[in-house]
């Protein structure tokens, strides 16, 4: 795919945090809370969070900058282990993707519906709302990539400022909120180890982090990749863990330790308490549009992925197909957004969804990273050419991929059944890979005769 047009830096490194930051930091906090048997737990994931964040970013950007090609989430696979693996860990994190961004249009489109408490909304309502905001990206998303980068860094600055918000009520003096609703109280979790509660608190935390390995599918599209692209990521990382740190220390300050663990909307919660409804309302209007930045970021991404499928044959060549104006992936970007409006009326809530994400991506994480190993030996002719290479390997790198191992195995823990869940799609898809394979080969025998 030779587009004709660059994102630079700025726009690169505002994709970065557009795809690392989506709904995540207004739910996730509430939900880590729920499983840390104190703050120190608490506090300890969020850190280490960030750390593992960084050693990803570090290893994602030197594979990017090895392996600059659209499509390379995909494609990395493929020159790395078989195309049997690229075919079902992709087509698994495709599902997972799609299903996120549903998840997070619906989250989005219930902070909207809170301005207008005197109707009813129905989860088709909220469904309704989520299909509108996917489809005005959709459109977006057709004009063209700078049509994209731009209302991706408008979008962006949206939400920045919201976080900024709710990091600036930590100045503010706390009123008491009287409602009629009773307060949600937590369920009492059972108690476990440190350890344990360490391990089920991250599944939040890995969530609300993950994204930002995407950022290689746009490979050969970044202008000047092997210095843009782990600028980018170290930019963009360094404003997330920045960020989440000083939100989680507002949410703790103004809403308590124990309190937070039964608030799902935990945004709208701290500024009803600091600013009062009004305030609250406003922050939700402005909210939604910011969350809107994570919808138009997997638009711009997913279908990339598709691409890279396409040209080695794991999809139909239609998926490769590029507008000859624009160069969009036009059929890709239909089948992702339609994958999406499907899910939005099936798809589970927020909580439900969470563990089967974060397994499906515990997979996607270990195996990518460790493609760097890989990398290094086959392409060594390129280390002194200006490409990015990480410091501290392969210390880093396995430190990522054992982080990732160890929320995985704290999935299997708490819902085994989830676990078996994602092996088995994975094994259907491999048997789907090497039976479509099989098939094709079978109707070229004929032609070949002939």
């Amino acid at each position: 795919m030779q587009g004709k047009q660059k994102l630079n830096l700025f726009s690169f490194t505002m994709i970065v945090v557009g795809l690392v930051i989506g709904m995540g930091i207004f739910r996730s906090a509430a939900t880590s809370a729920k499983f840390a048997n104190d703050p120190s737990v608490y506090f300890t994931a969020w850190l280490l969070g960030g750390f593992f964040a960084f050693c990803g970013a570090l290893t994602y950007a030197e594979i990017g900058s090895r392996f600059p090609v659209t499509g390379g989430y995909y494609k990395i696979f493929s020159y790395a282990y078989h195309p049997s693996i690229a075919f079902a860990i992709n087509c698994i994190i495709l599902i997972s993707n799609a299903a996120s961004l549903s998840g997070v249009a619906l989250i989005g489109s219930g902070y909207i519906t809170k301005l207008f408490p005197q109707y009813q909304w129905t989860d088709i309502d909220k469904a309704l709302i989520s299909c509108v905001a996917i489809f005005i990206f959709y459109i977006i998303n057709l004009m063209g990539l700078k049509m994209s980068a731009k209302a991706q860094n408008f979008l962006m600055l949206i939400k920045i400022s919201m976080i900024v918000v709710l990091i600036v009520a930590l100045f503010f003096p706390i009123h008491e909120v009287t409602s009629q609703v009773a307060a949600v109280v937590a369920e009492p979790m059972p108690h476990i180890s440190w350890i344990q509660s360490l391990g089920l608190s991250l599944i939040a935390v890995s969530f609300t982090y993950g994204g930002y390995q995407q950022t290689i599918n746009f490979g050969n599209e970044v202008a000047n990749p092997a210095k843009n692209i782990p600028r980018g990521i170290f930019i963009g990382i360094a404003i997330i863990i920045g960020l989440y740190l000083l939100v989680n220390l507002s949410y703790f300050h103004i809403i308590g330790f124990e309190n937070m663990k039964g608030e799902s909307e935990i945004a709208y919660s701290l500024m009803n308490k600091v600013f009062g409804k009004t305030g609250a309302d406003i922050f939700s209007f402005f909210l939604f549009f910011g969350v809107l930045a994570y919808v138009n970021a997997l638009l711009m991404s997913n279908p990339r992925v598709m691409y890279a499928m396409s040209t080695e044959g794991a999809l139909p060549k239609i998926f490769g197909k590029q507008s000859a104006k624009n160069d969009v992936l036009v059929f890709s970007l239909t089948i992702f957004a339609s994958m999406c409006v499907v899910i939005l009326f099936f798809a589970q809530t927020f909580d439900k969804i969470l563990n089967f994400t974060i397994f499906l991506d515990c997979f996607g994480m270990v195996a990518s990273s460790a493609t760097i190993f890989v990398l290094r030996k086959r392409t060594k002719h390129l280390d002194g050419t200006g490409i990015y290479k990480m410091k501290l390997y392969p210390v880093l790198p396995l430190i990522f991929m054992g982080a990732y191992t160890f929320v995985g195995i704290s999935i299997s823990i708490q819902t085994p059944s989830i676990a078996l869940i994602g092996i088995s799609v994975l094994a259907v898809f491999m048997a789907i890979y090497f039976i479509s394979r099989l098939f094709s080969k079978n109707i070229e025998l004929p032609k070949e005769e002939l």
